[in-house]
């Protein structure tokens, strides 16, 4: 990868992997460091790495320093509310569909959570996911299937979020 497809990795990618990283952490802090460490890693490593790869490459490495946030962090407890200038509302009468969504993605185990951005939120294959996760690909399935389950339940009967 050369300099030039670096930039054009940062400008195609980094919207899209702090997307990814908000909806894991729920903080805007932590979410816009690991973009940031994330594609310190991609120069890192830039001569290492095709330009073809670097899309799975960034999400593959921010999973995994996400995952050593969380060990690093794990007293601290991630309901923060996200201002309204970096997360959009779509408001059904008195409730709130995004804050509901959030609630109860923060339900799911944290590796449910992962796979099931990565397919729905952010269109990667299950090939893709396993490689990023470093599980196998029927793993994911599983992991996907449970996660769509839980969240079906609770979205159903949100009282049931707490």
């Amino acid at each position: 990868m050369n300099v030039q497809e670096y930039n054009a990795a940062v400008d195609q990618y980094a919207d899209r992997l702090y997307r990814f990283l908000l909806k894991q952490t729920q903080h805007v802090a932590d979410a816009e460091d690991l973009v940031q460490n994330a594609f310190e890693v991609l120069w890192r490593n830039h001569q290492d790495i095709a330009a073809d790869k670097a899309r799975t490459y960034l999400f593959s490495v921010a999973h995994h320093q996400f995952i050593s946030l969380l060990r690093k962090n794990k007293h601290t407890d991630y309901v923060e509310d996200i201002t309204t200038q970096t997360h959009q509302s779509y408001s059904l009468g008195a409730i709130d569909l995004s804050q509901t969504i959030d609630e109860a993605l923060e339900q799911l185990p944290d590796i449910q959570r992962s796979v099931l951005l990565l397919r729905d939120y952010e269109g990667y294959s299950y090939e893709e996911i396993a490689n990023i996760t470093q599980i196998t690909e029927s793993q994911v399935k599983v992991y996907i299937f449970r996660a769509r389950k839980k969240m079906q339940h609770l979205l159903v009967s949100p009282d049931r979020l707490v």
